[in-house]
Parts: structure tokens; sequence; C-alpha cells
């Protein structure tokens, strides 16, 4: 009986073909893997990526980023009981300025006395009187100017009263007022003296306010420094009930009767938190 066998170099043709067929499944399952795997940039999640963007970043230049800080200074809170109660005559909105146009009055001797007698004699009649924050006498109504307009206000106003001399007016005689809204009752000192020179200026003031359309002072002025304040509509019961008592202890001041002076030298203007000054000659 005859056995064929095959030859050795049968043998080793059929080894190589056997291992060259499994390095090529192995290459198979190596790139198969490799498309399956994510690539390295998507290893990290999208925050880490973000955080490397930005540390990439360069800066915004302080002169930018000064640009947007006016009127986050102006932004103010809605809470009445930071503000005595008081309610705002209208919403604060970001880029609007609450403006107007005043002379400040500085206390003089004796003043905050006579006005401290005054909210007692107002409380024993049931009247809670604040002291106003400022005193000033106004020029104008309490307006909204857009941010922008600011600067051009200015340049306007400072036109306006280049012709305006300086002047000294003078008030005696207490007077109740109530605010457009009724919200607030003042009581003041009204001005007998300097009448003409207040309304020559405020005629300038609002030939201004026009030019912007914005809304000009009462056609009858009563000009008037604010001593103190209350909220609501208090004007009958003050007039009724105190404001003889009031005017008594203004008129027997132990000096005699007491009266308000105001120097009108420099005209203030006031939009949001900055305060510009307007000197008469």
């Amino acid at each position: 009986m005859l056995v064929s066998y095959s030859s050795s170099s049968e043998e080793e043709t059929e080894n190589i073909q056997l291992k060259w067929v499994t390095k090529r499944r192995q290459s198979w399952h190596e790139d198969d893997s490799l498309l399956r795997k994510k690539p390295k940039s998507e290893e990290h999640p999208p925050r880490a990526r973000e955080e490397d963007d930005t540390k990439s970043r360069l800066p915004f230049p302080s002169s930018v980023l000064d640009m947007f800080t006016e009127e986050d200074e102006n932004s103010q809170t809605e809470d009445r009981t930071l503000h005595g109660g008081r309610i705002r005559s209208f919403k604060h909105e970001r880029g609007n300025w609450a403006t107007y146009v005043y002379f400040p009055y500085i206390p003089e001797e004796g003043f905050l006395e006579l006005l401290d007698e005054m909210t007692k004699v107002a409380a024993s009649h049931g009247i809670s009187l604040i002291h106003t924050d400022e005193f000033h006498l106004s020029l104008s109504k309490t307006v909204i100017l857009k941010h922008h307009w600011i600067q051009p206000f200015i340049k306007s106003l400072k036109t306006s009263l280049a012709h305006i001399r300086r002047f000294i007016c003078s008030a005696e005689m207490l007077k109740v007022y109530c605010n457009d809204d009724k919200n607030r009752t003042f009581l003041a000192m009204e001005f007998s003296t300097g009448q003409a020179q207040l309304l020559e200026l405020m005629k300038a003031v609002d030939s201004t306010m026009m030019e912007f359309n914005l809304d000009t002072f009462y056609k009858d002025p009563s000009f008037h420094v604010s001593l103190a304040w209350c909220v609501g509509d208090c004007t009958e019961h003050i007039q009724k009930e105190c404001l003889q008592d009031l005017q008594s202890l203004v008129d027997s001041h132990e000096d005699g009767p007491f009266m308000l002076r105001l120097d009108c030298q420099e005209l203030r203007f006031k939009s949001g938190n900055k305060t510009f000054s307007f000197p008469l000659r």
C-alpha cells in the first residue's frame, strides 16, 4: 500500500498562509476597536473645554468694561421698606436716569433745631413728619433722561443759563404741598422774594426741557424748599390741625421771625447719581 506524503516545501507554504490570515484578522480587530474608541478631544467634558477656551481668551480692555459701569451704579431697589414707605413715581429701567434741576440749600444756624421743634408739634397732632434728605429749591419736575442724552442736555442747559445772573431769595411762610401722585405730603417754606429772577431761570430751564421733549415746570409755580414729609395725602389734616401752630414757631423764633435765605449763585443738575454744577454770572 502506497502512502502519499506532502513535501516539506508545501508545508512551509501552508504555514506562511496561516500566519498571514491570523495577522490580518488581528489587524481587522484593532481597526474596529479604533473606530469605536472616542477621539481624545471628546474624552474631556464640555465644561472642561469651556474652561480651557476661557483661559486662552484675552481679557477685555478696562476702557470697554468702564462703558457699562455707570448704568449699574444707577440701579436702585424697588423695596418700599428701604425708602420709608415712599413709592417710585416711575419704574426704574436701566438706561433711564431720574433727572431734575435745583438750587441746594445748606441749613443755616438754628434751622435744624427749629425743624425738630416743628416735627414734635406735628407729632402731637398725630402727624409723623420725616426730615427731607436734601434741602433744595426745585426749578424743574423730576423727568426721565436717557443716559446718552446727559452730555447734550448739559450743553444745552449751559447755553440757556449763559445770561442769568446770581441773586438772593428768601422764604418765611409755611405751606403744605402734595405730589402729583397723591402719595406724599410736604411741609415747606414758600419764597416771597426773588420771584422775578426765579421765573426767568425757570423759563431758561424749560427751554432745554422742551428741546428734549421733556415735561416743563408748572404753569403757576410756587417756589419753595421742602422741610419734611409724610406718606399719603395729609394736606387737609395738616392745614386744619397744626399749620398755624407750626407757623407760630417760625414767627416766634428766639432771634425774631426765622427767614430762610438762599444764595442762588450755583444751579445744580442731578441725573441718577451724577451731579453737575452751573455757576451763574
